[in-house]
């Protein structure tokens, strides 16, 4: 290095303080973050397709909680029909879920 070089994070220029300032505020969003990510977890999203034929109720870690299917949607010579109801629920709550997650999470991912 050369002589007389003043940067760094030495205790001279408070580089210390401002390390330390800046891990406690890591560590206050990490906790935050987590906090969030709880409340997330615990959150319940329901969603419907056909006309609320079916409806699928789930948590925010994307555990299936109940599947409801309305009798009269029930056809066994169109058992695809009911198959692509139930997987287009599905497929909406997972994105109503990771919607929510990004809109949360994202202001400390900062859109990573």
């Amino acid at each position: 290095m050369a002589k007389g070089f003043r940067g760094g994070f030495g205790a001279k220029n408070g580089g210390g303080n401002n390390m330390q300032r800046l891990m406690q505020q890591a560590q206050q969003m990490q906790r935050e973050m987590e906090k969030e990510q709880a409340a997330i977890s615990e959150k319940v999203f329901e969603t419907t397709s056909g006309g609320g034929a079916v409806k699928v109720t789930m948590t925010g870690e994307k555990k299936l909680q109940s599947l409801e299917i309305k009798p009269e949607v029930v056809d066994p010579e169109d058992v695809e029909m009911l198959q692509d109801l139930i997987v287009a629920a599905i497929n909406e709550c997972v994105d109503a879920i990771e919607e929510e997650t990004q809109a949360v999470m994202g202001k400390y991912t900062m859109g990573i």
